[in-house]
C-alpha cells in the first residue's frame, strides 16, 4: 500500500488561499526557514540576531502577501526576493552598498571548486564571505545557498542576469584567492 505524496508548495498556497489554513502555511515555513535563514546569515556577515530577525520578518510579509502570488514562479524563488528585499531594507539603513553595479557581463561561470570549499573551514569562509561586495555576497548566497539557477537569482535579487553572473564569477575570484591566500 504506497503512501500519498506530500502536497507541493502550490497545494499548500492554494489551502492557505482557500480557507486561511495556517496549518498548511506553517509547512510552506517548515521546508524553506532553514534555507532562507541560511542565506540571510551569509548575507547579514553572520549576524545569527539579526539574521533570523530577518527570516520572521520574511515569513510574516509572505502571509500577508501570499495573495498576491501569482503561480509563474516557484514558492521558493518568491519567498527569496522577500528575503532579498528584508536584507536590502536593512542594509539601506546602515547605508551599504546596493546590489546592482549597472554591469552586465554574460561570461560563463565555472564549476565551484568543491574540493577548495570542502577543505576550508567554516570560520574562514564566513570571513572570506565578509570580503565580498553586497551584490557578490547576494549572488553567492543566492546560487550556492539556495540553491537558485543564475536566472532565478536574478529574479529574486531584481537585477539583470549578466549581472549575477558577473557577481558570482568575481565572488568565487576573490573568494578563491583569499581562502588559499598563503596556502601552496
Amino acid at each position: 500500500m504506497s503512501q500519498p505524496s506530500a502536497p507541493t508548495d502550490a497545494d499548500l498556497i492554494r489551502a492557505v488561499l482557500a480557507g486561511d489554513d495556517r496549518a498548511a502555511y506553517a509547512e510552506l515555513i517548515a521546508r524553506h526557514q532553514g534555507r532562507v535563514r541560511t542565506v540571510l546569515r551569509r548575507l547579514t556577515k553572520g549576524d545569527v540576531g539579526l539574521a533570523d530577525d530577518l527570516a520572521q520578518e520574511t515569513f510574516v510579509l509572505a502571509w500577508r502577501n501570499l495573495k498576491h502570488f501569482r503561480f509563474e514562479a516557484q514558492f521558493s524563488t518568491w519567498i527569496y526576493r522577500i528575503a532579498f528585499n528584508a536584507w536590502q531594507s536593512e542594509a539601506r539603513k546602515k547605508h551599504e552598498l546596493p546590489l546592482d553595479d549597472d554591469e552586465g557581463s554574460a561570461e560563463p561561470i565555472a564549476t565551484v571548486d568543491e574540493n577548495l570549499l570542502g577543505v576550508v573551514d567554516r570560520v574562514d569562509l564566513e570571513r572570506a564571505l565578509a570580503t565580498l561586495t553586497d551584490g557578490e555576497r547576494a549572488a553567492i548566497a543566492a546560487c550556492y545557498y539556495a540553491d537558485l539557477s543564475h536566472d532565478e537569482a536574478a529574479q529574486s535579487l531584481g537585477i539583470p542576469l549578466g549581472t549575477v553572473k558577473t557577481h558570482v564569477l568575481r565572488a568565487k575570484a576573490k573568494l578563491r584567492a583569499y581562502l588559499t591566500k598563503g596556502k601552496p
